[in-house]
């Protein structure tokens, strides 16, 4: 094994690892060279978690994706027939995006590109930063091999962000937004170059002739960042945050409440495995403060889908219905907690916390993170497997709910604190206690 495929393996979750696994079975047996890029192949040389993966195929993407979801039981997210590109969202929350290598010429600024089949080499010398132009081999004949045609990993170790290539903002100005994106998240400076290139496409104003499409999957970028609420605020510093609605601006950004998020993401302590759908939350707090003409233009001039205008109002509904349930007088055991919030979306428990009065309901939902989860994952198939079920069976999955069940409220609970004796100042005193019972 390299030392580059060693490393991955500690970068990932057991359930990613196991989502690797499959994508490269599914390649194997289609006979095409696969391999891991972008911000997955940056993150693990950094050193950061790795959030998502991405996987650069030189053949059909479509064909493989098919393969790797029944292998795995991913379901399709979004496709991309330009780009031969499709987004897959594996069971444990893992989201994969599987691509075709390929080339991308621009014949003006900011239109769709016209696009070939391509080798890895040519598909990573496109990309936008070097840091992102890295891919990783997983091919058996050369395994954990790293490609890295732009030196990007020089770049990652300076902790400076360099364009891959002299037009990478011309091309595709919304490229802007992502390199102030990238810029918060690694904190690193912006090369000469890169810096000189920024100032000028500003100066010219291509900014305004990003498709309003882009624009919207640049919030939904932002939604899944480590902190948003600096993102957003780096855009307002850059006069950028107009693009998306002139009323962010100002006051009408809900920066109290995106702090009052990444509050709760690090009380709760939330498992990176822990599914939220971190887009429904960052809409909901990103209108919090417009009247619905404002909230309307946002949605025109991002090209929101009607599924996507929705999602606030789904949201609110699903998390009144939600608090209901956990002010309940009826829950009197942990198990009976955990079962209420265990199957509920995770957006929708982070919205409650965030959003209800009710001290009850805080509670629980800080117990649920704090305690019950951590507990209920203690119960493995293993154990389970061991009192004589067989794996995959419906009896199977019975038996481990209840012995997690089990395992949640026979927790001992922390004994009280033995009370401090009176002070004395002499020999004890004859007789009972002032209030003792005679």
């Amino acid at each position: 094994m390299s030392d580059y495929m060693f490393m991955l393996e500690n970068h990932l979750s057991p359930v990613q690892n196991r989502v690797v696994a499959q994508v490269q079975q599914a390649a194997s047996q289609a006979n095409v060279n696969l391999f891991l890029t972008g911000g997955a192949v940056r993150d693990m040389l950094g050193g950061f978690p790795i959030r998502d993966l991405d996987f650069t195929v030189e053949g059909d993407p479509f064909k493989l994706a098919k393969a790797a979801s029944e292998l795995g039981g991913a379901k399709q997210v979004a496709s991309d027939e330009l780009r031969g590109s499709i987004d897959l969202l594996f069971p444990g929350g893992v989201t994969v995006e599987i691509s075709m290598a390929r080339s991308e010429r621009y014949a003006k600024v900011g239109s769709q590109p016209e696009v070939a089949a391509a080798t890895i080499h040519e598909d990573l010398r496109r990309r936008d930063l070097t840091v992102n132009a890295m891919g990783l081999s997983l091919n058996r004949a050369s395994l954990g091999l790293l490609i890295d045609p732009t030196n990007g990993l020089a770049d990652l170790e300076q902790r400076e962000l360099r364009l891959a290539n002299n037009r990478a903002l011309y091309d595709d100005p919304a490229r802007i937004l992502r390199l102030i994106r990238f810029q918060v998240r690694l904190g690193f400076t912006l090369e000469a170059k890169t810096a000189q290139q920024y100032e000028n496409v500003r100066l010219e104003e291509l900014e305004k002739q990003i498709p309003a499409r882009k624009l919207f999957k640049e919030l939904a970028a932002i939604a899944a960042e480590p902190n948003p609420a600096e993102v957003l605020a780096a855009l307002e510093k850059e006069k950028l945050l107009g693009l998306f609605s002139p009323a962010l601006a100002g006051t009408k950004l809900n920066l109290s409440g995106f702090a009052k998020l990444q509050k709760a993401r690090q009380t709760l302590a939330l498992a990176a495995d822990y599914p939220v759908d971190w887009l429904a939350l960052f809409l909901h707090l990103l209108e919090d403060k417009l009247t619905p003409k404002e909230i309307a233009a946002l949605a025109k001039a991002t090209a929101m889908r009607k599924s996507e205008v929705e999602m606030p109002a789904k949201l609110a509904a699903a998390a009144k219905q939600l608090e209901r349930a956990l002010k309940s007088a009826k829950l009197r055991k942990a198990s009976q907690v955990y079962e209420v919030l265990h199957e509920v979306p995770g957006e929708t428990v982070l919205y409650v916390y965030l959003n209800s009065r009710e001290r009850v309901v805080q509670d629980r939902i800080r117990n649920y993170f704090q305690k019950y989860l951590p507990a209920s994952q203690e119960v493995t198939d293993r154990q389970v497997a061991a009192a004589g079920h067989q794996p995959g069976s419906a009896k199977f999955q019975k038996a481990k709910e209840e012995m997690i069940r089990t395992r949640l409220d026979s927790r001992p609970k922390k004994a009280p604190e033995p009370a401090e004796p009176e002070p004395v100042s002499g020999p004890a005193p004859v007789g009972p206690r002032r209030g003792a019972q005679a």
